[in-house]
């Protein structure tokens, strides 16, 4: 499934880290592209988009 997130409190490259991390913790497969200029997250994973949103909020970030 491809997904595409608007994370607001995502402000650097450490910050896509940590999101690309916590997504990869639910499915180590998963495709992350997170861009902290556009706020951007793509995810081209098998896990339910709840699954990804709660891993980011869990991270401390903000899903819009």
């Amino acid at each position: 499934m491809s997904l595409q997130l608007t994370v607001p409190n995502m402000a650097c490259s450490a910050c896509s880290d940590t999101i690309t991390s916590a997504i990869k913790s639910i499915d180590p497969t998963a495709i992350v592209t997170a861009d902290p200029k556009t706020k951007l997250v793509q995810i081209e994973t098998q896990a339910s988009e709840t699954a990804v949103k709660q891993a980011i909020t869990d991270a401390g970030y903000t899903v819009a």
